[in-house]
């Protein structure tokens, strides 16, 4: 959980999936993500985690339907959404919250 937490305290934006391998919308969630990480490249984390090998993680973050996809920057969720989202949506609240020089400056 501490890995977790270091990536989600970054000033660079952490798009976090919460996902199950059981669930047909987050099987369809998974290439739409792969290509938001690629089009984001170094600006932003996007990452994903399982509910049923992260139940205290889920738990902690009150996720209740799957998949839930929350942007994290510095260390606080900064936008939510639960079901299947399209890549431009993503992309979009991503570079919403880019890093800028100040917040590099301030976590120094």
């Amino acid at each position: 959980m501490s890995e977790f937490t270091d990536m989600i305290g970054q000033s660079k934006p952490t798009l976090v999936d919460f996902f199950a391998t059981w669930c047909g919308p987050c099987k369809m969630q998974s290439p739409i993500l792969e290509e938001v990480k690629q089009f984001v490249g170094e600006k932003a984390n996007v990452v994903k985690v399982d509910i049923d090998r992260n139940q205290e993680l889920a738990m902690h973050y009150r996720v209740q339907s799957v998949p839930t996809l929350i942007l994290f920057k510095n260390g606080e969720p900064v936008w939510r959404t639960v079901g299947l989202q399209q890549r431009d949506t993503l992309i979009k609240k991503i570079e919403e919250y880019e890093a800028t020089k100040s917040d590099e400056e301030f976590n120094k």
